[in-house]
């Protein structure tokens, strides 16, 4: 699962990596960056051997197994995310939706392939949402279970231990991760010098195993094993499940950062283990029940589970972190109905903690834990969503490196077409495991996909209700000024979601209190396709004559909104400024009706108005004080 909320990060107000060196950056990634690609080794060769895909752990298969690993490995995340899709950033800042952003600027505004896209993008970011859900979930038990091998007397406790680990993992994120971040760098390098120190251990007892680099032992175990060879990519894929991270982080790192984290330290790290683990089956087949646990010494496994455990939980609270994040994104490109928002640092701009995205992680990740049990099982839950979000993400490197890469395309694209067959065969692979629990993910990522659909839609349907009904201003001032109302003074700060409207708590105001503020602005809040506004887009002033202003604030999808405070920092370059204490800001809050023949279908209707009603308010989201603000209610069916 992705992550966008490291330890490593530019104070609020900045974006970039300011002083903060190469070596200190490749730290922090490791720490955040690599944690679900980090902690695979525990159950990735496990489950190849499982009983569900039937095969021997004898020579040529397990040689084939790691040969797959290792090129699966070396195709999509090192050729396909960190050398080439890591050059695609927009504005320095990576994931599936600055992805999306990049490609809907080779389209025409508007246009349906424009639209296509959005859609396809949007459900890449569900569906890879509906299976990051399981990552604390397998990662955590995964490394818990080493208790069957450490203490096979305990192993009853595994269930109830991971439950209680995760259960604090999600109480403490109210308390914000800027404390503990500073020591996830530190012990994900020990857990990767320790996999690779292992796995060295290993191999020594059986070097044949470095033969499986050979990619003709991946080719082998086809055509042994026929047309239903391809049914194990199903294990495979889990060893490249968290490679999307590697993008989605880069504006916090850098690539070069992450590129260099990965190609010197990472994945020579995993690798070892990988044939470690190998070379341990070779000489001893019954060590396939658990080889990560079974490969360290008596006396390092106590050690090796308490720092298996740690790993795991870093890698939890990036996925957690992440959907923080992710959400913020959304909710500033208007996919999600906004939600509270707390700030858990006073440096660190990406610190923050949405109680609602914490506890539905929290619900679903301990339902999978109590419903599975057991990582093999959950194994086959992971895995089909990841490969349709990667197959996704070659489809809009496609049309980036079309449009926007004249030099690197002759040879992008058709290595485009290698990932495109390889993730095909993934998708394939786990559309095997629909039956056995891999619905779950899919169906989660299409609940997200409808509910980010139905609010996009519900709003623009919304807007379009109270443009039906409202009043342009240009016309509207001017038969005001005719018979101008009593002026008070101070500053009246009107919301407005569409430019060019008569906002309603105005005419509210005027209605019911029948007095005109001797200054009066119609503000809009805009979002960026851009990570973060630059300073010269940051506001536009209009004056519109009469001591009125149409004024334009825009801010990043990376950026939480603080309007008071951009409006000062803003009009203090401008000939216009504001008094914050003779300041009141007057809101419109719309109840929403669904009505039957109009706009979507009336399931859907209703299902926005559910989302509006309980959506966090706008003010609050701005950063509005509730002492200066003024709320007015209207209805509104769509």
């Amino acid at each position: 699962m992705s992550t966008q909320n490291p330890p490593v990060q530019a104070v609020a107000g900045t974006h970039g990596n300011g002083n903060v060196g190469l070596a200190g950056l490749m730290v922090g990634a490791v720490g955040v960056v690599f944690g679900d690609i980090g902690t695979s080794p525990l159950y990735t060769l496990k489950e190849a051997f499982s009983p569900h895909y039937g095969l021997t752990a004898n020579h040529d298969t397990v040689l084939g197994i790691l040969s797959l690993v290792f090129w699966a490995l070396t195709i999509v995340v090192t050729l396909k995310y960190v050398t080439i899709i890591m050059r695609a950033d927009n504005e320095g800042e990576g994931g599936i939706m600055a992805l999306m952003a990049l490609a809907q600027r080779t389209l025409s505004l508007g246009s349906r392939p424009a639209f296509a896209v959005g859609i396809v993008g949007i459900l890449g970011a569900s569906l890879f949402f509906g299976d990051g859900v399981i990552t604390p979930a397998i990662s955590v038990l995964s490394a818990i279970e080493g208790l069957g091998v450490v203490a096979p007397g305990l192993h009853h406790w595994i269930v109830p231990l991971t439950v209680i680990v995760l259960l604090a993992l999600f109480m403490a994120q109210r308390f914000g991760t800027a404390s503990v971040g500073k020591v996830f760098g530190p012990v994900m390098v020990l857990w990767f010098v320790v996999l690779a120190t292992i796995g060295v251990a290993n191999i020594l007892h059986a070097p044949q195993v470095l033969q499986a680099m050979n990619p003709a032992w991946a080719a082998r175990f086809f055509v042994v094993h026929h047309w239903h060879g391809i049914f194990i990519l199903g294990a495979v894929v889990l060893a490249v499940t968290g490679g999307e991270a590697l993008y989605t982080d880069m504006g916090h790192f850098g690539a070069k950062p992450i590129r260099r984290a990965w190609y010197f330290f990472v994945l020579p790290a995993l690798m070892l283990n990988y044939l470690g683990q190998g070379a341990l089956v070779l000489e001893d087949p019954a060590a396939i029940r658990n080889p990560f646990y079974i490969g360290v010494p008596e006396w390092g496994r106590w050690p090796m589970l308490v720092l298996a455990t740690a790993a795991t939980v870093i890698a939890s609270q990036a996925v957690i972190t992440g959907a923080y994040s992710i959400a913020r994104q959304a909710m500033q490109l208007g996919y999600i109905p906004r939600m509270r928002i707390v700030h858990t640092s006073r440096e660190t701009i990406g610190q923050i903690y949405v109680p609602a995205v914490n506890w539905f992680l929290m619900v679903l990740v301990l339902a999978l834990v109590l419903s599975f049990r057991t990582s093999s099982n959950l194994a086959v839950v992971y895995g089909i969503s990841v490969s349709l979000t990667m197959f996704i993400d070659t489809l809009l490197l496609v049309l980036v490196a079309r449009k926007l890469w004249p030099r690197q395309r002759w040879w992008v694209l058709p290595l485009c077409l290698l990932f495109i067959s390889i993730e095909s065969a993934f998708v394939v692979a786990n559309g095997g495991k629909l039956m056995q629990g891999g619905w779950f993910p899919v169906v989660l990522g299409i609940v997200l996909f409808t509910l980010l659909r139905t609010w996009r839609r519900g709003r623009a349907l919304l807007y379009a209700e109270l443009r039906k009904e409202g009043i342009q201003i240009d016309s509207f001032l001017p038969g005001l000024m005719l018979a101008p109302p009593v002026r008070v003074p101070g500053t009246a700060i009107f919301l407005v979601a569409q430019q060019g409207m008569v906002p309603q708590a105005l005419l509210h105001n005027l209605k019911h209190n029948k007095v005109l503020h001797e200054r009066n602005v119609f503000l809009t809040v805009e979002t960026l396709s851009v990570p973060y506004a630059p300073h010269d887009r940051r506001m536009a002033i209009d004056p519109i004559g009469e001591d009125f202003y149409r004024i334009v604030l825009r801010f990043g999808f990376m950026e939480t909104p603080d309007v008071p405070l951009a409006l000062m920092r803003s009009c203090d370059r401008s000939d216009v400024s504001f008094d914050p204490m003779d300041t009141t800001y007057f809101a419109s809050r719309e109840n929403v009706v669904a009505g039957r023949h109009r706009g979507m279908p009336i399931w859907r209707d209703r299902l926005f108005a559910i989302m509006h009603r309980n959506a966090a308010s706008a003010t609050g989201f701005f950063r509005i004080p509730g002492n200066r603000l003024v709320e007015l209610g209207a209805q509104v069916e769509i």
